[in-house]
């Protein structure tokens, strides 16, 4: 069984997952700073059912900021939660703060 949430221990993990997947990939960045934490838990409970939602048409990659420092600026990514959907590495749609299951769909749509 595929793992739902891939949780990429460093750059080079995170890299790997991206060149294996076939569909479209939902980068989730978090942090582990204090004012990080409870935002991002939050995330978790959405991103994961979206991956529940998508799965087979969608990767979906959560990184630690702290973990994944390359990607974490490859990507843009200034704060945390940050969602950034890719298609083919390189990046199509963009959302930093909390969102709803509805704001990450509007994200994901047409990428599908």
């Amino acid at each position: 069984m595929a793992q739902r949430v891939h949780r990429p221990r460093e750059d080079a993990e995170f890299d790997f997952i991206l060149g294996m997947s076939r569909v479209p990939v939902l980068a989730y960045f978090t942090g582990s700073w204090p004012k990080a934490i409870e935002p991002c838990r939050a995330m978790d409970l959405v991103v994961g059912g979206i991956a529940d939602d998508c799965a087979g048409r969608l990767t979906v990659v959560r990184a630690d900021i702290t973990r994944c420092p390359s990607a974490t600026r490859r990507y843009g990514v200034t704060g945390a939660p940050t969602c950034v959907l890719l298609r083919e590495g390189e990046a199509v749609a963009h959302g930093t703060g909390p969102m709803t299951v509805a704001e990450v769909r509007e994200l994901l749509a047409g990428h599908l």
